[in-house]
């Protein structure tokens, strides 16, 4: 039991092998001084009221496939299959993990959108930064304008418009020809015809906007708070791609034990036969056979299944063309050796984590909405400046369409120069509550801060603490596995013996492919835990493990053969644990490693 601590706390960063949890040492080395909590720093005194992204810290997304990647290049973002031939399966294409990771970054829509969100956050940026320009409006009425009119009224009421006729008769008073009233045709009519355009240019600058200013810092936290986002879907789309390629390896393995357990009982079943047929056995060992037989094939049948579900996930995972399927070309193995103790992996986490930034971000955002809120009852003084040019030729109020002479024209220009200013005196208290809504959002921001650094804290542990899981796992297991090949292999020679029975071979088969699954469930753990560490953390360090597998068969010892219990692993990296393992060579057992 010392020996197998002592590989758990190797990985887990913890020198001591006296204390069989990490989280057990530093809890009794730190009872009698707790630290008081009102000391701790503040997030925003460490990271800043606006913290801004670096993408130097990590890898960026791939541009570019290598040439050998160039076929599985996503089809296009509106692509739609029409026809079963075009969703039909051609090809399966063997993938590595670093294949994979490459092609989810450069295929993947969800992070094609993140990086969208970018772009649009960007030029929401530089649409409030051109408040602090002025504006430049050009109208026109008419370029150019044809105006044509008639207008038609009661004669009746036009006493100028009436024509007075003579009659030729004298009148003796006064000597003068006599007239009598004639309404004149036309004169109440009037016809018009012009050409006219009319232009108008207006220069508008706000010299004092109060709420100018904290509209421009909150869309440049939105930026900064989109690029934060887009790291963590850039993490998150490496991570998922990672899982997705750990659980087909593990489907891959499922199958291949499946197998090897359906050959092993077809075997069984046909000694059994044979023996049953020679009148050596009875027909209750051959059915013990064959439902062996029949429960190695639904468990290949099953793993069979789990292999073509897990191979489409990674397809949708990476977006890779509709006719192609994805398979692991590599095996399962551990990655590497984890080295960070699990308070160096939190601290790590707390200053990797964007999540945080965009809190901080949050409470940013919500005070300049604030101050944007009370810019609407204070004074906004703005210069403007218009000219307007006009020109019409032709003429109206004409008697007739002949009478209108088009040659005659107009045009005028007039400017104008102007400060205004607007000030809402009263708004029944919508600004003020405006603002306090928007205080009372960045309070919520603190509380989300806190709780998601909690949160944090708790996914950093639950990977580390799978991780150690993993790695006592992957011991056990590898136990396993040894002693029910062992125990198989003494139950097939105590059959052919004739001193043993099937029922024996049975269990032990059985046994032996559980025993085997969960060898390779125990690798999927480690591995996916390991990732997530990486992704939670930031941290990707580590010390690099040499190809491992269990050997196919026991090996032979150089003297006699002595019953021996299988040696359990120390580490899921056994070459890399004896270098810095804080073991003494009296510890480790002289039997040979089993990977």
């Amino acid at each position: 039991m010392r020996r197998i601590t002592a590989g758990i706390c190797l990985v887990a960063g913890v020198v001591s092998t006296g204390v069989p949890s990490a989280l057990s040492q530093e809890t009794a080395q730190s009872e009698s001084a707790l630290v008081d909590q009102a000391t701790l720093p503040d997030a925003i005194d460490l990271k800043g009221a606006r913290p801004k992204a670096d993408p130097s810290a990590m890898a960026p997304a791939m541009d570019a496939l290598p040439a050998s990647l160039q076929p599985l290049v996503a089809p296009p973002s509106l692509a739609l299959p029409d026809a079963p031939s075009q969703v039909r399966i051609h090809e399966l294409r063997p993938l590595t993990l670093e294949e994979a990771v490459q092609l989810a970054e450069f295929n993947s829509p969800k992070l094609k959108a993140a990086a969208s969100q970018v772009d649009q956050a960007k030029s929401a940026l530089r649409a409030a930064i051109a408040s602090w320009y002025p504006t430049v409006d050009l109208s026109a009425s008419g370029l150019p304008e044809y105006f044509k009119s008639y207008s038609y009224r009661n004669p009746d009421f036009v006493p100028d418009r009436v024509v007075r006729k003579p009659t030729g008769q004298i009148n003796p008073a006064t000597g003068e020809e006599i007239t009598r009233p004639e309404t004149r045709d036309g004169y109440n009519e009037r016809y018009g015809r012009e050409w006219r355009a009319n232009a108008s240019l207006q220069v508008s600058w706000d010299l004092i906007n109060p709420a100018r200013v904290p509209q421009i810092a909150a869309a440049r936290d939105r930026f900064e708070r989109a690029g934060d986002a887009y790291l963590i879907a850039l993490r998150d789309l490496r991570l998922e791609a990672q899982q997705a390629y750990f659980d087909l390896q593990q489907a891959d393995e499922g199958v291949r034990i499946g197998q090897a357990s359906v050959k092993a009982s077809l075997v069984s079943y046909r000694d059994a036969r044979a023996r049953f047929n020679a009148g050596v056995n009875t027909k209750l060992e051959v059915l013990e056979a064959e439902t062996q037989l029949a429960r190695d094939r639904n468990t290949l049948t099953t793993n069979l299944g789990l292999q073509d579900l897990r191979r489409r996930n990674l397809a949708a995972v990476l977006d890779l063309p509709q006719d192609v399927t994805p398979t692991a070309a590599t095996p399962a193995r551990p990655l590497g050796l984890w080295e960070p103790s699990l308070q160096e992996s939190i601290v790590a986490a707390y200053n990797y984590r964007e999540e945080l930034d965009q809190l901080i971000l949050d409470i940013s955002i919500n005070n300049s909405q604030a101050n944007a809120s009370l810019a609407a009852v204070q004074p906004v003084l703005r210069f403007v400046n218009s000219t307007t040019a006009t020109r019409s030729e032709g003429q109206s109020g004409q008697t007739s369409l002949s009478d209108i002479d088009m040659g005659d024209f107009t045009y005028g220009v007039q400017n104008s120069t102007a400060l205004t200013a607007t000030w809402r005196l009263f708004d029944g208290g919508r600004a003020r509550a405006d603002y306090r809504r928007s205080k009372q959002a960045a309070e919520e921001s603190r509380f989300n801060f806190a709780r998601t650094r909690d949160r944090i804290r708790l996914e950093v542990e639950e990977s580390f603490f799978g991780l150690r899981s993993a790695i006592q796992s992957i011991d056990t297991t590898a136990i396993e596995v040894l002693s029910s090949r062992e125990s198989l292999r003494l139950s097939n020679l105590r059959v052919q013996a004739g001193v043993g029975v099937q029922r024996e071979v049975v269990n032990n088969q059985r046994d032996l492919t559980q025993a085997e699954l969960k060898y390779a469930r125990a690798i999927k753990d480690y591995n996916s835990n390991l990732a997530q560490l990486q992704r939670r953390t930031g941290l990707d360090a580590l010390i690099a493990c040499n190809a491992v597998s269990l050997p196919g068969t026991k090996q032979e010892p150089d003297q006699e053969p002595i019953p021996i219990e299988p040696t359990p692993l120390k580490a899921a990296c056994p070459s890399v644990a004896s270098v810095g393992s804080s073991v003494t060579q009296t510890e480790k057992s002289p039997v040979q490693p089993l990977w």
